[in-house]
């Protein structure tokens, strides 16, 4: 690997550089990727040109140089000192734009700037960032002392400025990390303190400069004053600690796998980014980026995501994908192309030491659009499946998901279809010893799986016949075979193992056995049938485990691609997704490695191109002053891996070849043939070492032949073609279709053609064709970083950070745009765009002189642009002041076209109203007076039927009512005429109505009754003839009818009511049964312990009424004795203490016996408050009292209560039979005095 030095001969250079210096190629010094120690810490780009540093210097209010400080930068060389192991030798003397020392005397110079008062308390952003770095004293003061490129100038003139501002510093740690230090005082030598409070003194030349304050945490690493490894490693860390994980650094967006879940995603965020209303760094804004220009530009755009393994690519893949699935839907199809994601991730991805799902396959995701912008298909294209994992897992990692998925959620009936086990029971699943995931539920994501599956048109069947072959190549690894002779010759054992694999692909056991133990051979034109060792035969079986694996992957794949391409229309506008394996290196490294890193040295030249060399030699093709950039060029490690016949995948097919050829033979011909390259060194035994772009790579050759060979013996296809099930059929088709003849080679005997290309050459035109389609696109960079190796959140390493920052030469991309021109565009297309935003008119009509007006009347400073050849060429953010003019203006010319043809729209539209009236006008006339006369004509014929309807009906009338007046007049004369003879009718209709009384309704009997009166009424007035007799009328007894009808309606409602009431009169008697239980049981109960309360005072009164007989009777004998005893007596008593203890306890045992009173007192004043409580509330709830309250809550409350004073009752009376006690045994203490005086007196008498 080189570092190329690129120029131009319109730069102005202040060192003129010999041809032998500008043609210079030095090598790059090699660096393990396992240790940090080994790395450059040089690793940076020279300076812009002098104008530009001189711009960007006063734009940071640095001040500018002088013209003798401007040659000491550019002259000065770095003085190389090895003071501590990590430090290394600067191989140029233009690393950094200044030295140290002449940024602080700039500082000092221009104590006026924005940054030089915001740096007085780094402190405590330094005892923050670096909580690391505080190990102990002994380590921290092993500080090296790094040489880089510095000018000459020192320290010594900032002594004042530097004690009063308190300037901080950075310094390297022994260990690698970088420690911010506060400058004590400066000079050759400084003195600094760290941040645990150790002193140290270094030499200046070791010590970096660090950014103010008010750069802390910036989004974009093109802000920072000085740009330097520890101030990107301190600005990375300070956004990640802060849950900012995405950062750009030029057009690379730089994103640091948190391990947790952030609040960055959702709807929320993509409306966001969708309307420009946040503007922060993303995978959204990469999205939204690409699909607006491929929608402005109508280019093909790419989205390239690298990083190590457990960086986080697949994640933000999928981010990626959904944005645009957010901003391109509508169809449908855009969520089948999010759910292609877990079936490619469960078949695909695999648990590894470095990352729990780790992509063993890299994938092209390639989203077509139509021409509104929206999704109309996609594809998938995959590369490099690691086929070997299906056979094999180291310890501590597992196989590929869906395994596991099968195992743990398959249902009852799949499993005992598929004679499914558990995981620890198959071979290939069981020699990892590693089985689950912490956090993930195996059984959930199968479902997961199943139904992207159903969402994507893969049927049930195809589902079952999936999942059939996963337990098919499960079983394989465990069958096994028994020797059956001296040379070591197997045969199947037709175990339970066998028997499965067989029912599951569908063919016959003896088949399968014959397929796993011989090998037919055709020598001449004789058939050979060679039986196989047992290390053949387990190569045999695993051989056709890892070909039906891979074949099933790839049917996979190409049922998504009809499902995501079927009925859709492409306009060829793509955005492709690229998620390939990053740069893996481990303790054994063998050919999966070989190839991942190989497509990474790939990726990094395509980066390097796009990024350095394209760049650079367009500024040096359209001839704008430009400083040449240092870079990293990887070309020499892919010469070792493409170049022919001496390179490695030469070699590597050359030797797979042979049929001698061995791994150990293929070690020796590398060491012979490459150990000239600088990228390449033998070591011993089988292993190579190869310089990668990311440090240095141990590969052990065991195997590689075997994996590169990949060989499937004809018997195998055969046996495969054989199969009922149709999975298998397909697979032996595909194969069997790519050669028309076996291999005649008698070392490769049985070999199909189609397997004669090779995997390493196979991967390499896959390589060749998507570098190809990338170079078609552009694209999009964003760079995965690994915080950690254990991944745990909040934990970051700034070893392994700053290893990947070199690798993806983040530092290089952010100084090479910060001092580049990222925006060009050609002078017709400038002119075209902007030229109408020119107010006056240019004399000369070609594009550069259009070009040239625009930039001038717009004041973009000359600084901000150069004009090339053929192009125009801007800094950062310049061409966004135009965009925004351009939109502006445009919008308020849309605004004026808009209201003048609204004017237009308006006035023909007032026109053709007038006309339009004026037509109705006329036509609604016509149509009147037509109507007018229709309706006259039918007026004057109502009127004609009218009258003759009116006096027809009038006639019917007539006619009717003299019919009625004659039966009426013959009815009444007839009744008159019978009342003279008696009525004997009625008497005859009230029999009649008793009669039917029993079984007839009330109505229906009153009703008849009333007729056979009123027939017997109207047959007595035809023959009575009485006229004063009241009539009684059809109408009253209608009235009648309808009354008794509402009488039996309301009846029956009446009942009902009543059942009603019944029921609830006998709720509310069951609930007042039980009250009154619960009213008993609590009566019974307060009783009761009234009855002990009683008792107790009972007892206290009887032992107080004790003491007081004891104490009469002593009274008693003290007033027997004679006076005169007393009276000689009554001195003694006078000043002794037997008649003072006596009465001071009558005081006391009066005082008890009143404490005595009034508790009892209390207690029967209590007891009848409760009483009434209890009797009052127990009426209010029968309903014989009335009251505003709720008995049910009140009665809890009075049960609250009496238990509340019960307590306190029952401790005031065990603390008055505390005192009661005390006093009597005070009482007998007294008596015993009272007998001992007692004594005293007889005694005394006596003598």
């Amino acid at each position: 690997m080189a570092s190329v030095r690129m120029s131009s001969p319109r730069t102005r250079e202040p060192k003129k550089l010999t041809r032998l210096e500008r043609t210079k190629v030095k090598a790059r010094p090699q660096a393990l990727l396992q240790s940090l120690k080994s790395l450059p810490i040089d690793h940076r780009f020279t300076g812009g040109s002098p104008s530009s540093s001189e711009s960007r210097r006063a734009e940071y209010g640095l001040g500018n140089l002088n013209e003798k400080e401007k040659k000491e930068k550019v002259t000065g060389e770095a003085k190389v000192e090895d003071d501590s192991p990590c430090s290394s030798k600067s191989s140029s003397g233009e690393d950094r734009p200044s030295g140290v020392a002449k940024d602080f005397d700039d500082a000092e110079e221009n104590e006026e700037s924005p940054y030089s008062s915001k740096t007085t308390s780094r402190e405590e952003r330094a005892a923050e960032g670096d909580e690391d770095v505080r190990t102990s004293s002994s380590a921290t003061s092993k500080i090296s002392a790094i040489s880089l490129s510095r000018s000459d100038s020192n320290w010594g003139d900032t002594r004042s400025y530097i004690a009063k501002k308190k300037l901080q510093a950075w310094c390297q740690h022994s260990n690698g990390d970088w420690v911010l230090a506060t400058i004590i005082s400066s000079g050759p030598e400084s003195v600094i303190s760290l941040p645990n409070g150790d002193v140290l003194r270094l030499n200046a030349e070791s010590l970096l400069p660090s950014n103010p304050e008010i750069l802390d945490g910036v989004d974009d690493l093109m802000q920072l004053s000085y740009l330097h490894e520890p101030s990107v490693l301190y600005n990375l860390h300070f956004r990640y600690s802060r849950d900012m994980i995405y950062t750009r650094a030029g057009p690379v967006l730089v994103a640091i796998n948190p391990f947790k879940k952030v609040h960055l995603y959702g709807n929320e965020f993509i409306e966001a980014y969708r309307n420009k209303s946040m503007n922060s760094p993303h995978v959204y804004a990469i999205a939204d980026t690409a699909i607006r220009e491929m929608i402005r530009d109508e280019v093909n755009q790419s989205i390239i995501i690298s990083g190590e393994s457990g960086a986080g690519k697949t994640e933000t893949a999928k981010i990626a994908m959904q944005y645009l699935a957010a901003l391109g839907g509508g169809s449908g199809i855009e969520y089948e192309i999010l759910q292609t994601s877990p079936i490619l991730e469960a078949f695909g991805n695999a648990r590894t030491l470095r990352n729990d799902n780790s992509s063993r396959f890299g994938k092209l995701i390639e989203i077509h659009f139509s021409v509104t912008g929206k999704i109309s298909g996609a594809s998938i294209q995959t590369f490099l499946l690691e086929k070997s994992r299906v056979v094999q897992c180291a310890v501590g990692e597992r196989s590929y998901h869906i395994f596991y998925y099968l195992c743990a959620g398959a249902t009852k009936s799949l499993k005992a279809k598929l004679n499914l086990r558990k995981a620890d029971e198959y071979k290939y699943l069981k020699q990892s010893n590693c089985y689950t995931i912490a956090g993930v539920d195996d059984a959930e994501m199968f479902h997961h799986v199943m139904k992207a599956m159903e969402v994507v048109h893969i049927s049930k069947e195809d589902q079952e016949t999936v999942f059939a072959m996963l337990a098919a190549v499960l079983w394989f690894g465990n069958i096994s075979f028994t020797v059956i002779d001296n040379e070591n010759h197997v045969d199947v054992v037709a175990d339970e193992a066998a028997q499965t694999v067989a029912k599951l692909i569908g063919c016959t056991i003896s088949a399968l056995k014959l397929s796993l133990s011989t090998r037919k051979m055709k020598v001449g034109n004789d058939n050979i049938v060679q039986k196989l060792t047992l290390s053949q035969a387990i190569d045999a079986r695993d051989a056709l485990a890892k070909s039906i694996y891979a074949s099933l992957f790839e049917w996979l794949v190409e049922q998504i691609n009809k499902s995501l391409g079927i009925s859709k229309r492409r306009t060829g506008r793509s955005i492709s997704i690229l998620d390939i394996y990053g740069f893996e290196s481990f303790d054994k490294n063998s050919f999966e490695q070989f190839c991942i890193n190989y497509a990474n040295e790939r990726l990094q030249q395509h980066f390097n191109r796009h990024l350095f060399k394209l760049e650079q030699e367009e500024y040096v093709q359209d001839g704008i002053d430009w400083a040449k950039v240092d870079f990293e060029d990887n070309q020499d490690c892919l010469n070792l891996f493409e170049k022919k016949p001496l390179g490695l995948l030469s070699l590597l097919d050359e030797e797979s070849t042979f049929p001698n050829g061995t791994d150990l033979t293929f070690a020796n011909k590398l060491k012979q043939h490459l150990n000239s390259r600088s990228c390449f060194r033998g070591e011993r035994g089988k292993a190579f070492t190869v310089q990668h772009y990311a440090g240095e790579v141990i590969y052990d050759t065991t195997g590689f032949l075997e994996k590169n060979r990949d060989l499937l013996h004809i018997d195998s296809i055969h046996l495969l073609a054989s199969c009922t099930c149709h999975l298998p059929q397909d697979f032996a088709s595909k194969m069997l279709s790519q050669s028309e003849n076996v291999a005649t080679n008698p070392h490769r005997l049985g070999v199909a053609d189609s397997q004669k290309l090779s995997v390493a050459s196979k991967f390499k035109g896959q390589l060749f064709q998507l570098m190809q389609r990338l170079g078609n696109t552009t694209p999009h960079f964003i760079r995965c970083i690994k915080p950690n190796n254990s991944q745990n959140p909040e934990k970051f390493e700034q070893g392994l950070v700053l290893q990947q920052l070199r690798c993806c030469g983040v530092l290089e991309v952010v100084r090479i745009s910060r001092s580049g021109y990222p925006t060009r565009m050609s002078h017709q297309k400038f002119a075209k765009r902007y030229g109408f935003l020119l107010l006056e008119s240019v004399a000369s009509q070609d594009p550069l002189s259009v070009s040239v007006a625009i930039l001038k009347q717009f004041n973009i400073h000359p600084e901000m642009y150069q004009v090339g050849y053929t192009k125009l060429f801007f800094r950062t953010g310049q061409i966004g002041v135009l965009e925004d003019t351009r939109n502006r203006t445009l919008h308020g010319i849309l605004r004026v076209q808009s209201c003048f043809r609204g004017h237009q729209a308006r006035r023909y539209a007032r026109k053709l109203k007038r006309g339009i009236l004026t037509l109705q006008s006329f036509i609604q006339g016509e149509k009147t007076r037509r109507i007018y006369s229709g309706l006259l004509a039918r007026h004057r014929a109502a009127i004609v039927l009218q009258r003759n309807v009116k006096s027809r009906a009038a006639r019917k009338k007539f006619v009717t009512a003299r019919s009625a007046s004659i039966v009426i007049q013959s009815g009444i004369r007839g009744w008159l005429v019978r009342r003279c003879s008696g009525d004997i009718t009625l008497l005859n209709a009230n029999r009649s109505f008793t009669d039917k009384k029993v079984n007839t309704p009330f109505s229906v009997l009153l009703i008849d009754n009333i007729f056979s009166v009123q027939h017997a009424s109207s047959h007595d007035l035809f023959q009575g003839g009485e006229a004063e007799q009241v009539i009684l009328k059809a109408s009253v007894l209608a009235e009648l009818q309808r009354r008794i009808l509402k009488s039996e309606a309301a009846l029956r409602d009446k009942e009902e009511e009543n059942d009603i009431l019944h029921q609830r009169l006998q709720q509310y008697e069951n609930r007042w049964s039980e009250y009154e239980q619960k009213m008993k049981a609590m009566e019974e109960v307060w009783q009761r312990q009234m009855v002990s309360l009683q008792s107790s005072l009972s007892v206290a009164k009887r032992s107080l009424a004790v003491d007081d007989a004891e104490r009469n009777s002593d009274a008693s004998v003290e007033q027997s004795w004679g006076s005169a005893d007393y009276a000689r007596s009554k001195g003694k008593e006078e000043n002794g203490t037997p008649r003072l203890v006596s009465r001071l306890l009558d005081r006391d045992m009066s005082a008890s016996l009143s404490v005595i009173n009034r508790l009892a007192e209390e207690f029967d004043q209590r007891t009848q408050v409760f009483a009434d409580d209890t009797k009052f509330l127990v009426e209010v709830k029968s309903g014989q009292a009335e009251a505003s309250l709720n008995p049910d809550k009140e009665l809890r409350r009075l049960k609250q209560d009496f238990e509340l004073w019960k307590k306190d009752f029952s401790t005031r009376l065990r603390e008055t039979k505390v005192i009661i006690n005390k006093l009597g045994s005070d009482d007998t203490g007294s008596d015993k005095g009272k007998r001992k005086w007692w004594v005293r007196l007889n005694s005394s008498r006596i003598l």
